[in-house]
Parts: structure tokens; sequence; C-alpha cells
């Protein structure tokens, strides 16, 4: 997988349009801290945070991960939300994938591509229940069944000089 995760990574680093949404959280705006983009194959609009995106069609290299991953998975994806961590600062803070237009319990899966990061798992009930993941290059994650009613999730700032991150996070639009 080694090669072929550098390939995917240089490619998309370079071939994505990458955006900065500023997003509102607690009534305060401002820029998120990463960047962002959404493909999909069914023209369906995602949003968060209100933030709305429009997806751009698969590039061929997205397809060639989504269809991996879909075997993997067993689940034929619509949407592709990727972001790209710049540097240690850059980071996602605690959520749940929880949107309406997941449906009611979601699959999604996460390619990580780049330098690795810890991904923090809680307890919606019990905060003091948490997990940590190292999320290696190539490496695929899978979140499905009551994942998001239960638990969130983020990837938080890290103080270490590391390098770009990209996070492919496949899911399905309804």
């Amino acid at each position: 997988m080694g090669d072929q995760a550098d390939h995917y990574f240089k490619t998309l680093k370079n071939t994505i349009v990458w955006q900065q949404d500023n997003i509102t959280v607690f009534g305060k705006t401002y820029p998120q801290p990463r960047l962002t983009a959404l493909h999909g194959n069914n023209g369906k609009s995602y949003s968060y945070s209100n933030v709305t995106m429009r997806p751009r069609p698969f590039t061929k290299e997205l397809l060639a991960i989504k269809q991996k991953v879909e075997t993997m998975a067993n689940v034929a994806f619509t949407t592709c939300l990727l972001n790209l961590y710049r540097n240690g600062r850059d980071s996602n803070g605690w959520h749940a994938d929880d949107e309406k237009e997941l449906g009611k319990n979601p699959v999604i899966a996460s390619v990580s591509l780049g330098a690795e990061r810890y991904f923090h798992l809680r307890y919606k009930k019990d905060r003091s229940q948490k997990q940590k993941l190292l999320l290696q290059h190539g490496s695929l994650l899978l979140m499905q069944g009551e994942t998001q009613h239960y638990w969130q999730h983020q990837l938080p700032k890290t103080a270490k000089k590391i390098g770009d991150r990209i996070n492919l996070t496949f899911r399905v639009i309804k």
C-alpha cells in the first residue's frame, strides 16, 4: 500500500480544488482549521456547522480508492468529504457525523494519507470514556452501526512538527 498511498497523497494534494470555509460554532464564525473538498456521484450537497458544500464529480483517483473501500465496507458510497490538514495546528473538534442527510446509522469510511495523526473518540454520556487511535498513512477506519448516536470524535491539534495529512471520508448521502 505504501507506494500506492504515496501516489494518491501527492496526486490528491495537487489536483483537488481545496477550499477553506468559515464555520459557525456556538455563534462564533471563523475559518475552518483545515481545507476541504466534496466529491460525489448524485449531485447532493452536504451541510454541517452552517457550511453547505456542493459536490464536484469523483476524480479518477477518488473512484479507484472508493472502489477498494466499497469492497472492504460492502457499501456503495455516494460522496467523499476530503480534509487536508496542513500541519499540527489544523484540526477537527469534537463532533458526531449525525447530519440528517446521512441517515440513521451511517457507515463512514475514513482513509488516511500522509502524516499520521491521533484520532480520539469519547462516549457522549460519560466523556471520561475515551479511545485514541493512531491513523497511519494508507489506513482505513470504518465507523458504522450506532457509533454516531453514542460517540463523538475529533482530530486534535498537536504541537509536534508534522507534515500534511489528507483524510477521505466516504459516506452515503440520501
